[in-house]
């Protein structure tokens, strides 16, 4: 089994894609003006209007009411993205700080409410788990 993506149902796929475009650099392919997707090497975040959900089971997802994940993305200087990101984020929850774990981290919510971590690992331990 792979782990490919993740989807998040919105009620706006133009907002929360441009924003998601912004903060990663990743141009977003689109379906239909229902459904993108922004692909890395690792996984792929989907986007999906509110639309699509009763496709698969009617009321099973409900826009802007996460509270549980926080979608995570590896980056090579979580502290000069987070000078990027000032211009556009409007809900940083906190500095980048370095993690118990070995992980420089940035939590953010984007324009939904979802939180997103950037993070940098910066111990040697950290570095090596995540080496390509």
């Amino acid at each position: 089994m792979d782990f490919l993506s993740i989807r998040v149902i919105t009620a706006d796929v133009a907002r929360l894609v441009d924003f998601y475009e912004r903060a990663t650099g990743v141009r977003a392919a689109w379906s239909n003006e229902d459904f993108a997707e922004l692909r890395t090497p690792s996984a792929t975040l989907a986007i999906a209007s509110a639309r699509t959900v009763p496709l698969f089971a009617p009321g099973a997802a409900h826009p802007a009411d996460n509270r549980s994940v926080i979608l995570e993305f590896l980056v090579d200087d979580v502290d000069r993205l987070h000078k990027d990101l000032a211009d556009f984020v409007a809900d940083f929850v906190n500095e980048p700080t370095t993690m118990p774990w070995g992980n420089r981290s940035l939590l953010f919510r984007d324009p939904d409410g979802n939180l997103v971590n950037f993070f940098t690992p910066v111990t040697p331990a950290a570095k090596e788990k995540f080496a390509h």
